[in-house]
């Protein structure tokens, strides 16, 4: 049913009046602790299932981990990961390990969701709001961690959110009607808009004042406190963002490559703000950050 042609978040596979849910991902340690790191990795994996309007059954380990750092702290990473899962009602079934010199970990995700209630990319409409689940700054702040310029302790809020699922956020879009979603990860709150709206065939406006930001990580993108392919992203939105008011700072958080972000709604503006009550109603916070206009294809404009 659904492949790569909109570069969906999960693809999605029909057997009978079932839908599966397929979707992998992984990469290094972005922090310090084993078991966050585990718990992380996790919540980043399983989130494409809940972009889709899904449900996660099972998940696989893919672990790659130099042997000389000791069976304890591979342990923990399992741990925080199958902590996540089990926390999602999900069950890890396996997995597979290699000896590598770079850690590394992840998940491949087996989910379910009725065929004709499949969320994509695609699908927002001119006069929707748009709706995200999440601060945003995630490569900042763990880069800032790496650099020794923060603590996991001043930072804690980050780790929290990098490892909470959006399962709530996904069951409160459901009940709203949303029309389209997908996840905030490594291209940025802009580049994934930009995947939304040119799948959708609309232009997508931000305002620019009501992005939710991570405590510092506006400072510390002015101070070139970035992740290394921050450039890179940048580069490749310029082709189709109408920066506007977004001075250089928070270019570098907006195309900030994130870990396991909130997800991004399109739905009917009468509905933007019965989501926001019913993500707050179950302990978490969304916003109101933009719409949906006639316009190029897959444009973006900030305000």
């Amino acid at each position: 049913m659904v492949g790569f042609e909109t570069s969906d978040d999960a693809a999605v596979y029909r057997i009978g009046d079932t839908a599966a849910l397929l979707t992998v991902d992984f990469f290094t340690p972005i922090v310090d602790d084993p078991y966050d790191f585990g718990r992380i990795t996790a919540a980043n994996a399983l989130s494409d299932i809940y972009a889709m309007g899904g449900r996660p059954l099972a998940v696989m380990n893919l672990l790659a981990f130099p042997c000389s750092l000791g069976a304890e702290v591979i342990a923990r990473v399992l741990e925080g990961g199958a902590d996540k899962v089990r926390e999602a009602g999900a069950v890890v079934v396996g997995g597979h390990t290699i000896d590598d010199a770079e850690p590394k970990y992840g998940l491949s995700v087996l989910g379910v969701v009725e065929p004709d209630a499949v969320v994509r990319n695609a699908g927002a409409r001119e006069g929707d709001a748009l709706v995200l689940t999440k601060p945003i700054g995630t490569g900042v702040m763990t880069t800032a961690l790496k650099r020794g310029l923060e603590t996991e302790e001043s930072i804690a809020e980050v780790i929290e959110s990098m490892a909470q699922l959006n399962h709530d956020a996904c069951v409160a879009m459901l009940e709203t009607g949303a029309h389209a979603c997908t996840d905030v990860t490594g291209f940025g709150l802009v580049g994934h808009l930009h995947e939304m709206a040119e799948a959708s065939g609309v232009t997508a406006e931000i305002d620019l004042e009501s992005v939710p930001l991570f405590e510092r990580a506006l400072e510390h993108s002015a101070e070139g406190v970035r992740p290394g392919r921050t450039a890179e992203v940048l580069e490749f939105l310029d082709a189709f963002t109408d920066w506007g008011p977004a001075d250089d700072a928070w270019r570098g958080v907006l195309g900030d490559p994130q870990t396991s972000g909130g997800l991004l709604i399109a739905l009917a503006a009468e509905r933007a703000d019965e989501l926001v009550a019913g993500v707050a109603a179950k302990g978490g916070a969304a916003v109101r950050i933009g719409r949906f206009v006639e316009g190029e294809s897959g444009a973006v404009r900030l305000r």
